[in-house]
């Protein structure tokens, strides 16, 4: 009778984990899944290959966004001080991967300050020999009308700011504006966004 009582608790307790295991691992899943592959459509703007969240920095975020906020690494201060927008794929609509070169090319956004960094696919910036990884309101050096350039890819392009992006695997591009117009903060659509183009054919 002790014997088969022992043998019945110790099985309670390993269904109990089991269970217990399982439930864990379908909520790290499920919260996986929300955070890196959900998108709320109410929420999104799309402009260009880039898109930005109204709520992002918004008193009226939701936790869905906060912790999104978190997981991505950005730091999100009030609209009014900060907005972002993020690029994972070219103007074509084709992923972004770092073992090709690309051009991005615009105006400077209508903000105080601003900047563009590259990342890879886990939000970890790349090994960058020559310690760039990213190009700002003031490093960037605008031509006769006004515009800024810059290349990511593993090796430079002559005449180009240039972002390294060694090895193969996801690219992801963050703009930053610090202090934006109101306009904008209103209207997060009414970005003038920079283009994102191939240079050269992708191995």
């Amino acid at each position: 009778m002790t014997k088969h009582t022992r043998y019945s608790r110790v099985q309670r307790l390993a269904i109990g984990a089991s269970l217990y295991l399982g439930a864990l691992a379908l909520g790290m899943g499920s919260a996986w899944w929300v955070l890196r592959k959900a998108t709320w459509s109410g929420t999104l703007v799309k402009v260009g290959a880039w898109s930005g969240s109204t709520l992002t920095g918004s008193p009226d975020a939701d936790m869905y966004t906060r912790a999104r906020v978190a997981l991505e690494g950005l730091l999100a201060l009030g609209r009014n001080e900060t907005m972002y927008y993020r690029a994972d794929t070219d103007d074509s609509g084709r992923p972004l991967r770092s073992r090709c070169s690309y051009r991005v090319e615009g105006a400077p956004p209508s903000a105080r300050w601003w900047s563009i960094t590259a990342y890879a696919d886990d939000f970890f910036l790349f090994d960058a020999p020559n310690k760039q990884y990213s190009l700002n309101g003031t490093t960037a050096q605008l031509d006769a009308v006004g515009h800024f350039a810059l290349s990511t890819g593993p090796t430079p392009q002559p005449g180009l700011h240039w972002l390294p992006t060694p090895g193969d695997r996801g690219l992801v591009l963050t703009l930053r504006l610090y202090n934006p117009t109101a306009d904008l903060q209103a209207a997060p659509s009414k970005l003038k966004p920079p283009s994102i183009s191939p240079l050269g054919a992708c191995p």
